[in-house]
C-alpha cells in the first residue's frame, strides 16, 4: 500500500539533479529479501556473469565513436553493475533505485552519485543523460506503467542518446522466482519495441537472450515446479563451480552471436536499444 510520498534522497548530488518526490509505493520494487541473495551472488554467479557479457557486446559496437560524458542505470538493484562500470570504463554513471534496501549496497561499495528514484518520475531534468540503462526494471511494475516508464528514460536523454532496456521475456517463462521476486509482467519483443519507438526512441537493435537454456526452464518452470509443488523462492542460489561454469557457457555462446550482429528468436530476457530523435 501507498504510505504517502518522501523527497527524493541522494549520496552525492548530481548536478542533473531535479527535486520531484519519490513514491513510498514499495509493492511495486524488488522484493527486499533478494537483495541480500543478489548482493551474495552478483559477482561470480553465471547468470549475472552471462547476461553483463551480453547486454555490452551488444552495447558496445554502438557506442563506437561516441563519448558518454553522463550515464544513468535507472533502477541499479545494488549497483554492482554500475561499480564495474565506474571502475572498468570510467564512465559517469549515476546508480538510481527506489528502494534504499539496494543503494545501502551501492554506498558500502563506495559507488559516487547514488540516487533513489522512481522510474515512473524520474528525479532528472529533461536530456540530463546521453546514455540510460535500465535491466531487469519494467517488469516491476503494473501493467500500463512500463509505458510511462519508458517515457521518462526517453526525456531525460539527450537527442541522439543511447536507451537500453533489459526484460524478462515470454509469459509462459513465467516462474516461481518470478513470483518471489514480485515480478508483474514479462515482454516480447514487438512490445518492447514498440514503447521504445512511442516514446521517441528509434530502435536500432532488439533480440532475445539466454535462449540456449530456455528448453531447460521450460521443464523446470512448467513441469518440475508444479509437479513438485514449489513454493515462491530465490532462483539466486550459488552452484558448484563445474556447474556454474557449465551454465555459463551458453550465454557466453550467445554473447559472441549476438556481438557479431545476429539476433536469437526467442529466449529469458528480451533486450532493447534504441537512439533517442531529435
Amino acid at each position: 500500500m501507498c504510505a504517502g510520498t518522501r523527497p527524493a534522497r541522494q549520496l552525492h548530488t548530481p548536478p542533473v539533479m531535479r527535486y520531484n518526490r519519490v513514491r513510498r509505493c514499495h509493492r511495486y520494487t524488488l522484493n527486499p529479501a533478494e537483495f541480500t541473495n543478489i548482493a551474495s551472488s552478483e559477482k561470480n554467479f553465471w547468470w549475472y556473469r552471462g547476461m553483463r557479457a551480453i547486454l555490452l557486446r551488444l552495447l558496445d559496437p554502438l557506442l563506437a565513436g561516441r563519448k558518454i560524458t553522463r550515464a544513468l542505470d535507472a533502477g541499479c538493484g545494488t549497483g554492482y553493475f554500475c561499480y564495474l562500470l565506474q571502475q572498468e570504463r570510467r564512465w559517469p554513471i549515476v546508480p538510481m533505485d527506489i528502494s534504499w534496501n539496494g543503494l545501502r549496497y551501492a554506498r558500502d561499495m563506495g559507488i559516487e552519485r547514488s540516487v533513489q528514484g522512481d522510474i515512473t518520475s524520474l528525479p532528472f531534468v529533461g536530456g540530463a543523460f546521453d546514455l540510460v540503462l535500465s535491466a531487469d526494471v519494467i517488469s516491476h511494475l503494473p501493467r500500463g506503467e512500463e509505458r510511462r516508464s519508458i517515457g521518462e528514460m526517453s526525456r531525460v536523454l539527450t537527442p541522439g542518446g543511447l536507451l537500453a532496456v533489459r526484460a524478462p521475456a515470454l509469459d509462459a517463462l513465467r516462474s516461481r522466482h518470478s513470483e518471489f521476486i514480485g515480478e508483474y509482467q514479462r515482454f516480447t519483443r514487438r512490445r518492447l519495441s514498440e514503447l521504445m519507438e512511442s516514446a521517441g526512441v528509434r530502435v536500432l537493435r532488439c533480440t532475445y537472450a539466454n535462449s540456449l537454456l530456455m528448453p531447460v526452464a521450460l521443464a523446470k518452470f512448467r513441469l518440475w515446479e508444479p509437479l513438485t509443488g514449489q513454493q515462491p523462492g530465490s532462483g539466486v542460489e550459488p552452484v558448484s563451480p563445474w556447474l556454474d561454469n557449465l551454465l555459463y557457457r551458453p550465454l557466453a555462446i550467445e554473447a559472441s552471436w549476438l556481438g557479431n550482429g545476429h539476433n536469437l528468436p526467442a529466449g529469458q530476457s528480451v533486450i532493447c536499444i534504441g537512439e533517442k530523435r531529435p
